[in-house]
């Protein structure tokens, strides 16, 4: 079964940091851009960040850049967002997406969704 498996939500007090991991089962993500978007109760899906399937271009919404980062270990069929000073507006459903173009292109050209991960950023 080809999936996506997000993992590594929860909560955490504003000014902490997170990691959230994509994994992917039954494909390999080496051909793909990977995105994450994030969905706040009440609120619109928004893209988080991408990164292509070289890993050597990333990119960032301004609300998390500075904060966040992306990275991928093709090795581990693994990508990884770094959550750091987090703060309450951070929280959301988180999911990560392929892209099958192999570039980050918005809300086009995914092929695959996460079911997500739960991040609270609260006191």
């Amino acid at each position: 079964q080809l999936q996506l498996v997000e993992s590594g939500g929860g909560l955490v007090q504003p000014g902490g940091s997170l990691r959230l991991s994509c994994a992917a089962s039954g494909f390999t993500l080496d051909y793909y851009a990977i995105g994450w978007f994030r969905q706040a109760p009440g609120k619109e899906r928004e893209g988080v960040s991408c990164i292509s399937s070289s890993g050597g271009s990333t990119n960032y919404a301004d609300s998390v850049k500075g904060r966040f980062a992306i990275s991928r270990d093709n090795a581990k069929n693994t990508v990884y967002l770094q959550m750091n000073t987090l703060k309450p507006a951070d929280t959301a459903v988180y999911f990560c997406v392929t892209y099958y173009l192999g570039r980050c292109l918005g809300g086009y050209g995914i092929n695959y969704w996460g079911k997500g991960t739960l991040v609270t950023v609260s006191s």
